[in-house]
């Protein structure tokens, strides 16, 4: 268990990726932790070396986030918050280096991906790396000034790298949601709204069990935000679905949805009741 008065929220990559800066934004009073993988980050928490973990689950630009849907219901662990960070891609090299001698560019394929149209402009070859963050680590160590890397500002500063282009992202909107994550499973209050619920299910494999199943949510008014699926094992035939509600389980309307859903299915499984985030209120 970390000191209680240093807590310590995990998250994937280097130091200065885009997650330590929403775990700085979101979590201001806890210490930002890096570890390697997204398993890592979710084992940091369930053997209490961290207090909380900041999961990204999905990107304006780029989608869901790869293999997070898969790790998460399996984790043993419960969505207690959310939170949206704006992503503002900094062009980073060593010092003293020009943005018209650059040939390379390094970082994260989503990162490369979401400043298609900068590099293309620029002419620089595309070198892909686990993060962004790390990439610009190796840049820095590199020294070579034909060399960038695609980053946060935090990572300039932290591996003495200098900017040379601000906000080199195609998409203003580009903005990545993240999940926190905790050992212990915090309801907030029924009156405290709005509120989301977020949980996983499998249908039973009878004809248009998915079309039964969801109508409860339809004809109880219930507002579904997400809904996703994806294939388990490896199998084509096997499906699990990820859903994000608007609402308190405790709720009559809810409740009934649930009930409804849970006839037509063989698995249910809530990974968090939390509050929404006030950036949903400015879309």
């Amino acid at each position: 268990m970390s000191d209680i008065s240093t807590p310590l929220v995990a998250f994937q990559g280097a130091p200065g990726a885009y997650s330590e800066l929403a775990c700085r934004n979101a979590c201001p009073e806890m210490k930002p932790l890096p570890v390697n993988t997204f398993e890592d980050t979710f084992s940091a928490v369930a053997d209490g070396s961290a207090d909380l973990a900041m999961i990204p689950i999905e990107n304006s630009v780029a989608g869901r986030v790869a293999d997070i849907h898969r790790i998460l219901p399996e984790s043993g662990l419960f969505i207690v918050g959310e939170y949206f960070q704006r992503v503002n891609h900094q062009l980073l090299a060593p010092k003293g280096a020009h943005l018209e001698s650059l040939q390379e560019v390094h970082s994260h394929v989503q990162a490369l991906s979401q400043c298609r149209a900068f590099i293309l402009r620029q002419g620089l070859t595309q070198c892909v790396h686990g993060d962004t963050a790390g990439a610009a680590r190796d840049v820095a160590e590199a020294g070579d000034k034909h060399r960038s890397a695609i980053a946060s500002e935090l990572a300039a500063e932290i591996y003495g790298l200098e900017v040379l282009a601000t906000d080199i992202e195609d998409a203003g909107h580009n903005t990545t949601r993240f999940l926190m994550m905790a050992r212990e499973q915090g309801i907030p209050p029924l009156d405290q709204v709005p509120v989301m619920t977020t949980f996983v299910f499998r249908v039973r494999n009878v004809p248009a069990a998915l079309y039964k199943a969801l109508g409860g949510f339809a004809s109880n008014g219930v507002n579904m935000l997400k809904l996703e699926s994806y294939m388990l094992g490896g199998s084509f035939s096997a499906t699990q679905f990820y859903s994000d509600i608007e609402g308190h389980p405790e709720q009559d309307a809810v409740k009934r949805s649930m009930e409804e859903l849970a006839f037509f299915t063989e698995f249910i499984k809530i990974l968090g009741v939390y509050p929404l985030h006030p950036f949903r209120n400015d879309r």
